[in-house]
């Protein structure tokens, strides 16, 4: 929701979803086959939650003063691990997060500011041969 809010925006008090500002740049992480089964766990764990209570509307199962407790537990659980495939150390705030995700989201779409011209040996030869003084 925090990459939701700064990528899309809002239309009124609407968030915009976009496959092409939300979607397709969001950064997502490098997940173990185990480390997937556990969200797809705490994910089926949301659903049953919102099961257990089947007389409740969406907008009850999530209004901040009334939502159940084993629904808010079953999205505390899923966000923490959601969280820890980016990082171990849990996020200060959405601004945190969202300032990780930018990280993220730049080394996708210009690796070299993160590996470095020296990585790439073409372009540091090339670089080298630049900064040479003239004879």
């Amino acid at each position: 929701m925090a990459w939701l809010a700064q990528m899309g925006g809002r239309l009124k008090s609407d968030f915009r979803y976009s496959i092409g500002l939300v979607y397709n740049t969001f950064p997502w992480p490098d997940a173990t086959p185990a480390q997937r089964a556990k969200i797809e766990q705490l994910a089926q764990a949301v659903l049953d939650a919102r099961l257990a209570h089947p007389t409740a509307s969406l907008a009850d199962l999530y209004d901040p003063d009334t939502m159940p407790g084993d629904l808010r537990r079953a999205h505390h659980a899923l966000d923490l691990a959601v969280d820890r495939l980016y990082r171990s150390a849990p996020f200060a705030s959405d601004r945190d997060r969202v300032e990780h995700l930018f990280g993220r989201y730049e080394a996708l779409v210009n690796p070299l500011a993160t590996t470095g011209v020296k990585a790439n040996r073409r372009v540091a030869r090339r670089s080298a041969a630049q900064q040479e003084p003239d004879a």
